[in-house]
């Protein structure tokens, strides 16, 4: 049908196509007859999508304005009206996942920043200090051979090998004394705790 504008009365009784046309040209009625019959089927098309019925009423919303605004880019040689109203809303669907998604994961990154700010940094610089400060107490404890050696391999980084070339001693010897004052070292802390 090629009018522009539909007698009301008609307008039951015309193809989606021609009210879509009609749509196109500003008739309203033509337009208001087009969304009672694909509103049921654009909601249940996003509803299957969003799994969320107050979301799909509102995809629905869109995806008929949408239609009412692209009425007159519609082309009938790709395909039906009923085929390119649901493909709207599909998509519309989609797109409100990936933005309800994007939204989530964009909640989640604040959240985890904010996590991250909100730790007590006075606290974790007196528990550092505390533990520094019986590390150096409980190094102190011991003998001046074992706090040479386990200071040459653990603050300087040191193998038991350079430790043992480093002081003159046997490898076994440098070995002897890490041990020993490894083990009195973890006694001396155990105290501390």
């Amino acid at each position: 049908m090629a009018s522009a504008v539909l007698p009301r009365t008609a307008v039951a009784d015309v193809a989606p196509e021609d009210l879509l046309v009609a749509a196109a040209a500003g008739d309203e009625a033509a337009f208001a007859a087009l969304v009672h019959a694909f509103r049921p089927r654009v909601v249940r098309t996003a509803e299957r999508v969003l799994r969320d019925p107050a979301m799909a009423e509102e995809v629905a919303q869109e995806v008929l304005t949408e239609v009412w605004r692209k009425a007159d880019r519609f082309d009938p040689a790709r395909g039906s009206v009923a085929a390119w109203v649901a493909t709207l809303a599909r998509r519309r669907a989609v797109d409100r996942v990936r933005s309800e998604q994007a939204g989530r994961d964009r909640d989640d990154r604040v959240a985890r920043r904010s996590q991250d700010r909100d730790r007590d940094v006075v606290a974790e610089e007196v528990e550092l200090r505390l533990e520094h400060w019986q590390v150096r107490r409980a190094l102190a404890g011991l003998s001046d051979r074992q706090r040479e050696a386990i200071e040459l391999a653990y603050f300087a980084g040191h193998t038991y090998r350079d430790v043992a070339r480093v002081l003159g001693i046997p490898e076994g010897t440098a070995k002897s004394r890490l041990r020993d004052g490894l083990l009195r070292l973890r006694e001396a802390l155990d105290a501390l705790a």
